[in-house]
């Protein structure tokens, strides 16, 4: 009697067992791993790589994908560096540098991949210089050891000039940078979108970008505990990054201009201004641009190491 008991119990365990296997083979989105997702906290600034974050929030794409992402916006890049290293962020849009600048001060993170960010030079409508080289010995406002410093440097070098060639004029907050070059007070100005795209709506003219030199420095970025504890999440949320992507790239301009304006931050005069760039869905940065960045750092002493690709990139995108 006993012996068809234990029969039948492992007859039903087998069969449990099978059902569960079977259940396991689904496609859904949370089936690469056991258990709900675990809630993404990432943060954003008030520019163009931050877009489809907001499209795919919008448009429910990170909850068909049954992830929770926290959006959590910030204006200066000093608040979300500090939001991250203090466990309040899994992740952020962010740059090269900052990664470097966090490796170096012994906060490990992670470059995931690159963003379609562009920083342009720009001159002044008043200021007469026809080209780059025209700027030498002018005044030329930057922000100090940043991402835009690196592409102002990449910039006069590709036209035969070195950083002191010009006159840095430091202004770390961006509105009051564009403000005084509308202003007539600077000869030229390197900005990021969207606020170059109204600086040259104004009358600005465009002298060189990033995009003209092919560097492109932008990135995302987790910390190295979100990339070990969260990658299913991470994976999940850039399966709805690549359907924004696509969103933003096919939809027309007035289906989503007042909406990202809204909440991006962004200022009125972009609802005209803005040029969006033609996004590309998640890919790994090119090992170029990150050599180019660590040699710029290195040279100005801002770091110490010397990090190779693989110090900064982790593959999580199945390339």
């Amino acid at each position: 009697m006993k012996m068809k008991i234990w029969k039948s119990v492992g007859c039903l365990a087998l069969a449990a067992a099978a059902m569960l296997a079977v259940a396991g083979c689904g496609t859904g989105s949370q089936s690469a791993g056991s258990g709900k997702m675990q809630e993404l906290s990432i943060g954003l600034m008030p520019d163009t790589d931050s877009l489809p974050f907001l499209i795919a929030e919008e448009k429910g794409y990170f909850a068909d994908e049954g992830v929770k992402v926290n959006l959590k916006p910030f204006k200066s890049a000093m608040d979300r560096d500090s939001a991250m290293q203090s466990g309040h962020l899994d992740g952020a849009v962010s740059d090269m540098l900052a990664a470097a600048f966090a490796k170096d001060g012994g906060f490990d993170v992670k470059v995931t991949s690159s963003t379609d960010g562009s920083y342009k030079l720009i001159a002044g409508k008043a200021e007469p210089a026809a080209d780059v080289k025209g700027l030498r010995g002018k005044d030329v406002s930057v922000s100090r050891n940043t991402i835009i410093e690196y592409v102002t440097d990449e910039i006069l070098a590709k036209d035969g000039l070195k950083g002191d060639d010009i006159n840095k004029v430091i202004i770390p907050q961006i509105p009051t940078r564009l403000e005084m070059l509308q202003n007539g007070k600077l000869a030229a100005a390197t900005l990021p979108e969207p606020m170059a795209s109204i600086a040259i709506y104004n009358g600005g003219r465009l002298l060189k970008s990033s995009d003209d030199l092919g560097i492109n420095p932008g990135v995302i970025l987790f910390t190295d505990k979100a990339t070990k504890d969260k990658q299913k999440e991470i994976q999940a949320m850039y399966r709805a990054y690549n359907r924004a992507v696509d969103y933003l790239n096919n939809a027309p301009r007035e289906e989503y201009i007042d909406f990202v304006i809204e909440k991006a931050g962004f200022p009125p005069a972009a609802k005209e201004a803005l040029k969006l760039p033609t996004y590309h869905k998640a890919a790994l940065p090119k090992e170029q641009d990150v050599t180019d960045c660590i040699k710029w750092l290195n040279d100005k002493d801002l770091v110490k190491e010397t990090y190779g690709y693989d110090d900064l990139v982790i593959n999580l995108l199945g390339e």
